[in-house]
């Protein structure tokens, strides 16, 4: 059989459609947006019409749509952009400790700016509590940031709740909601939230590009400068090609949900089926919430076998999983998101995060739980 890849949370296979979008704007366009000539024009128009796409299938006005390089500008925009732009009100921000480390490291950023940050606990499954968030709440915080799904467990959070309490209270609410494109609805008019942020790479579109919603009237203060590019929010050329994919990209995952979602949930559940037939339910435990998560993010503990050593496994095997967040996952630290839910040593050490996208079949679900089987028998004798 041939490799099977299963990190799609880390990153996904671009789109046949998105990458002939791409291709013909590769070969046809190369003005600059900002030039006044015909071909400058041209490129406008493109930017523009990604931009329209984009809005109006997620819910909002193209004014409100900010193109980034990707997920981690997008978060760092949001922050630092809302954070010094509320700085006169006040200097306290509240966040999770599952939270990406786009936002974590900003979050520490921020502090060392003079902010405060409140890091709010979360269950054992990964979820946070708006009564948590209602009690942290002080006289001076400006700002809230919680993730709309966790990358490495997907545990879904209470945005609804969370954002209509920042909302009564006149307080900023940034969503990170990169994971969730293609896998629930997103309508950003009817969300309680003042910026969201979003990467093409996690929906089989292009890396290096991203957007962030602005809601009409919230503050942003730009981080980079140089060009009133975006509304003067973020300067810099746009990629006509990666805009133009994106919004393919988009259209594509907000279209096609239902099946993407269906295909999700059954191929997580074949795959938990076959491992129970084949070495057990007692052999692995799940990590995340079981009511509240997303069906393309399964994160799975063998304990008595190590991460690192399973991960080597399996990639002998032709099977691509991951310990967490690809931008630790190289290092194979123990995950934060996990230490945050307080799980056991032995839970710790042997978790895998097994993520599917498009291309991924019943087969190999079957495939890989057939493989585990064969590790964990040699590793466990």
């Amino acid at each position: 059989m041939k490799p099977i890849y299963l990190d799609h949370a880390a990153s996904t296979p671009v789109h046949p459609e998105v990458a002939k979008v791409m291709y013909n704007m590769l070969l046809e366009q190369f003005g600059n947006a900002s030039s006044v000539h015909t071909f400058g024009r041209s490129a406008k128009k493109i930017i523009n019409s990604a931009r329209d796409t984009i809005a109006g299938f997620l819910g909002c006005t193209p004014d409100e749509w900010v193109f980034t390089s990707g997920g981690t500008e997008s978060d760092n925009l949001a922050l630092f952009g809302a954070a010094s732009a509320s700085a006169h009100k006040g200097k306290h921000i509240i966040t999770t400790a599952v939270e990406h480390h786009a936002v974590l490291h900003t979050c520490e950023a921020l502090e060392k700016q003079g902010f405060s940050v409140t890091y709010l606990p979360v269950n054992t499954e990964g979820r946070v509590s708006a009564a948590d968030v209602e009690a942290a709440l002080r006289e001076d915080t400006v700002l809230i940031s919680v993730m709309f799904a966790n990358n490495e467990v997907g545990t879904v959070e209470p945005i609804q709740e969370i954002g209509r309490l920042a909302a009564e209270r006149g307080i900023l609410f940034h969503v990170d909601a990169v994971q969730v494109l293609g896998l629930l609805p997103v309508t950003l008019h009817e969300l309680p939230v003042d910026y969201m942020s979003f990467t093409a790479h996690k929906i089989n579109g292009p890396q290096g590009i991203g957007g962030l919603y602005v809601r009409r009237g919230a503050p942003l203060q730009p981080r980079q400068h140089g060009g009133l590019q975006e509304r003067g929010r973020r300067a810099g050329t746009e990629s006509l090609a990666g805009a133009a994919g994106f919004a393919k990209a988009v259209e594509l995952a907000v279209t096609g949900l239902e099946q993407r979602r269906e295909k999700a949930v059954t191929l997580r559940t074949v795959l938990l089926q076959e491992l129970d037939r084949r070495i057990g339910r007692e052999s692995y435990v799940i990590n995340g919430d079981k009511q509240h998560f997303l069906p393309g993010i399964l994160n799975l503990s063998f304990p008595g076998v190590s991460t690192d050593v399973m991960l080597m496994n399996l990639d002998m095997e032709g099977i691509a999983a991951a310990s967490g967040s690809a931008c630790t996952s190289g290092s194979l630290e123990i995950s934060h998101v996990l230490q945050a839910m307080k799980l056991p040593d032995e839970l710790l050490n042997s978790a895998i995060r097994f993520s599917t996208g498009l291309g991924n079949t019943n087969e190999e679900m079957e495939y890989v739980a057939q493989k585990v089987e064969t590790i964990l028998k040699r590793l466990r004798k």
